[in-house]
């Protein structure tokens, strides 16, 4: 939306070098999207290099695991560099036997877990496409794939942690990895809902017994499944408006004679103030005044919505009147979302495209549509016709928007 993170990445980045060291802490995972986009700025490039050499002074194991959005070449093209600097990078998914399973060291230098590095899988990395095959075949085709290579790295994790438990005499946990939405995760706005290819979700159950599962890919802090070893730690800042009132944390996570103990939550500080202000032309005028108050001179980043159903061809003016004088940014100025538009068309006279997401344009088309509503068979064929028709929308935005990325 026009702004730079810029400056609230490096805040981050220089909180958690400040709790790495207060905790003592043996490694640091990164379990995907370590970039926004497959071709990063130089400053972005800048401040990572930075990071890796800050993170190797303090003695503490990286592990950086390739997300969706990380390019496969550029996050590999360092990696045996990095390697130098006690940094471990895993930028695609590999043969088994390669180097997705190490031993994780502590601080002075023993080996005291097993690691299982699985970054964001893509179709090609673990299954051929057939022909003939349907929807739900290829997904429970992609579904079991998954689930294979992750079991096969941890058959090789278990061997692996046999010899090293004979060699340091004391019980080592496995550490998996993945970046992937689990079944019943909860998104924001600016988490894909596709996984990967036409699988939505995977299931809990298609993992390993491992002791602690770190994952990535949603941005909202959470357990999987209701269990305390399953674990998505969610972004280090709000990466879109609907976010702004989460409380963003890392995950400290303890192992207690090669078993987990527990993991803890960590609340990382708010870089950036975020605000959405919704209501009517008056109500948000005084909604801005008072957050304006309560800011200390600190810009606060704002997005409107307004409730107002007339067409208001002077409305960013108006806004900017409003805020003429205050420490307030507006992001982002829309038309509050109707429950049942009328129609697509009296949509349009009343929302402009910069206003609406793909999916909103989509929805609105299919709002016109003569849908059998009732509870009859053609009712609930035509539901699931809808849900469909959803789904591959989705899908072939989701692949359009990957292909942007690998440019």
């Amino acid at each position: 939306m026009g702004k730079s993170r810029a400056a609230e990445h490096q805040a981050f980045l220089s909180w958690l070098l400040k709790q790495i060291k207060k905790m003592k802490v043996d490694a640091l995972i990164v379990a995907g999207d370590i970039f926004d986009t497959g071709s990063p700025p130089s400053y972005a490039r800048k401040m990572y290099n930075r990071f890796v050499v800050d993170m190797h002074h303090t003695g503490c194991q990286f592990i950086v695991l390739a997300g969706n959005h990380d390019s496969v070449a550029t996050l590999g093209e360092s990696s045996e560099l990095l390697a130098c600097l006690n940094t471990h990078v895993i930028s695609c998914v590999n043969d088994p036997d390669s180097n997705a399973v190490f031993p994780l060291k502590n601080l002075k230098g023993e080996v005291s877990a097993v690691v299982c590095a699985v970054p964001f899988i893509r179709p090609r990395d673990v299954i051929i496409s057939q022909a003939g095959q349907s929807g739900g075949d290829k997904q429970q085709a992609m579904q079991q794939a998954i689930s294979d290579y992750y079991h096969r790295l941890y058959k090789k994790a278990v061997k692996e942690r046999k010899k090293l438990e004979k060699k340091a005499k004391t019980a080592l946990p496995i550490i998996a990895t993945g970046h992937l939405t689990t079944v019943g995760a909860s998104t924001s706005d600016s988490v894909r809902e596709i996984y990967i290819g036409t699988l939505d979700a995977f299931p809990a159950s298609g993992f390993p017994p491992v002791d602690y599962l770190a994952l990535g890919h949603i941005h909202q802090s959470q357990k999987v499944a209701k269990t305390e070893h399953l674990r998505y730690s969610g972004s280090p800042i709000p990466l879109s408006f609907d976010e702004s009132k989460m409380t963003k944390s890392v995950l400290l996570v303890d192992f207690e004679k090669g078993k987990f103990k527990q993991a803890k939550s960590l609340d990382i500080p708010s870089f950036q103030a975020m605000k959405v202000i919704k209501g009517d032309l008056k109500s948000i005028k005084k909604q801005l005044n008072q957050l304006a108050e309560l800011t200390n001179g600190e810009h606060v980043w704002v997005e409107i919505l307004v409730s107002s159903q007339d067409y208001l061809n002077d409305l960013q003016t108006r806004i900017e009147e409003m805020i003429e004088g205050l420490a307030l940014d507006v992001l982002r100025l829309r038309r509050e979302r109707q429950e049942k538009p009328n129609s697509l068309q009296q949509s349009i006279e009343k929302e402009t495209l910069n206003e609406l997401e793909v999916m909103d344009v989509f929805d609105r088309r299919l709002s016109e549509e003569n849908w059998d509503k009732s509870e009859s068979q053609e009712g609930k064929d035509d539901k699931k016709r809808v849900k469909r028709l959803k789904k591959n929308f989705k899908q072939v935005v989701a692949e359009l928007e990957a292909g942007e990325e690998s440019l």
